[in-house]
Order: C-alpha cells, then structure tokens, then sequence
C-alpha cells in the first residue's frame, strides 16, 4: 500500500487483556502471523498476512486504569501534535498524547467531538497498512484477512463531520444519504473510499459509547463467523446482505469488537 492521504485510517491495533490469546484467536481466524517486538516497544504485536502488515496489538499494562479490550483505527496526520492541539480547540480531548515510538512514527490517542475514540498515527519509517482490502459499491476486492473498511457510530452526527474536516483535514467526503433513517457520508468521494461516518443517534444502545468500527474481509462471511463461535468469540449481529455486502459484528473471547465483510452470497 502507498503512504496514506492525511486524514485516511492508516493502522488499527487492539488493546488486549490476553495478547497471548489474541495472537492465537487471530492467527486461526484471519491466518496472520504475529511478531513480538522487545521490551523498549512494550512488547508490541505486529500481525502480518501472507507477510504484510495489516494491524497490531497491545496487552494491558495492568496499572488500574485500562479499559475496555478494543480496537482502535489511527487516521493520518502529517503532525501529531499540531493534530492533537486541533483536537481539543474544536471539542475534543486527548486520551494519549502524542509520543515517539522510535524511528517508526509518531502516535496518539483522542476522544473526538462526539465521545468516539481515534487514534493518531506521524508516519516515520512505518507508514502503517502493508495490505488492504477495498469495499466499493456492495463489492468487496482483495479483502481476504486484511482490514477493509473503517466507520464511526456517532450520536453526534452533523458536528463530528465538522470535526474531521477541520481536525483531519477530510475535503473530498460524499454524502451517500441524508435522510433521519439513514445518514452517512464517507471519507472520500469516489473509489477507494475507505471508509464511513453513520449517524447512530437511533439504534446505539443507551451507555454504548460512539466508537470507530474495524472491518475484516472475509472470502465466505458466514464461515468466518462460525469460525468466531468455534474460537471462543461470540455473535453481535448476525450475517446479513446488505447494499455494501455480507456484514457480521462480533466479539473475540476478551470482548473486544469488530466486524467482518464480504460479497453478498
């Protein structure tokens, strides 16, 4: 994959309670490979497909105040920063301010406008995603075990646009409907759009938090799902075709959500 456009998703990790289990979980639903780096990277995950970087992982420190186990997706910034600053001067707040992860980039933490984590990734010797999947029109391509598609559930759905654009730098997003049943605009205009903002004000569930979703392709989604229950994971939402492919939400055995993608069977 070429260096991401500023404001793309560029990385996601998981925050893990059990790294160990995630690397087995993992490695048996997706076929990745895993790397543990030394302790001067906390022990960081890179998981790999067919030898390409499509995400990482990072176990709980144990310290009192970790939260949920969870996915994270890291937009591009040129700056972290400057980022960051933008951040909390239009609403937001940060959760990890930005710090050097040796010569491989800068990363962050925010809360956006809207309460949804996201994470902020500098590129240095690391530009993030190795490989990528593309969901295009109801067409998934390439998508087998890699990240996919990126998408944020939001209450708030009007200024958490705002806040991207001015925050991100997004001046090319597409709303693809803007009716009170179904809002949504994605971050680019035309192919590859990568991903999504849903106005989630009608059917997030009361305490659910607004947050980034990761999707993960799949050649056959209802076997990937099975697979999830066979693991150790469970069923959020169950296997349906929609206009945008063959959508699942699930849980690994920790908790920590994602969802899965493919074409429409």
């Amino acid at each position: 994959m070429t260096a991401s456009k500023t404001g793309d998703p560029c990385w996601v990790d998981i925050y893990t309670s059990d790294p160990e289990g995630a690397i087995a979980f993992y490695g048996q639903l997706f076929g990745w490979t895993a790397e543990r780096a030394d302790e001067e990277f906390g022990g960081y995950i890179t998981f790999r497909k067919d030898g390409k970087a499509v995400a990482g992982g990072m176990g709980k420190t144990g310290d009192g105040i970790d939260g949920p186990d969870q996915w994270t997706v890291y937009l591009a910034s040129p700056d972290a920063k400057a980022t960051a600053d933008a951040a909390v001067a239009r609403g937001g707040a940060v959760v990890v301010p930005p710090m050097d992860v040796g010569d491989l980039g800068v990363m962050a933490v925010l809360g956006d406008i809207g309460g949804a984590g996201v994470g902020i990734w500098q590129p240095g010797t690391f530009g993030g995603f190795e490989a990528i999947g593309i969901a295009s029109g109801g067409t998934w391509s390439d998508h087998v075990g890699v990240p996919s598609w990126f998408e944020l559930h939001t209450r708030d759905y009007a200024r958490s646009l705002d806040f991207y654009r001015d925050v991100f730098g997004w001046s090319d997003t597409f709303a693809i409907s803007d009716t009170p049943e179904f809002r949504y605009t994605t971050i680019h205009g035309s192919t590859p759009m990568l991903g999504g903002v849903m106005d989630a004000s009608a059917f997030l569930p009361e305490g659910t938090p607004a947050g980034w979703k990761v999707y993960f392709g799949a050649d056959d989604v209802d076997a990937a799902v099975g697979k999830v229950v066979e693991l150790g994971g469970a069923v959020l939402a169950q296997p349906e075709n929609t206009p945008y492919g063959r959508l699942a939400q699930v849980a690994d055995p920790t908790g920590a959500r994602f969802s899965i993608g493919g074409n429409a069977g």
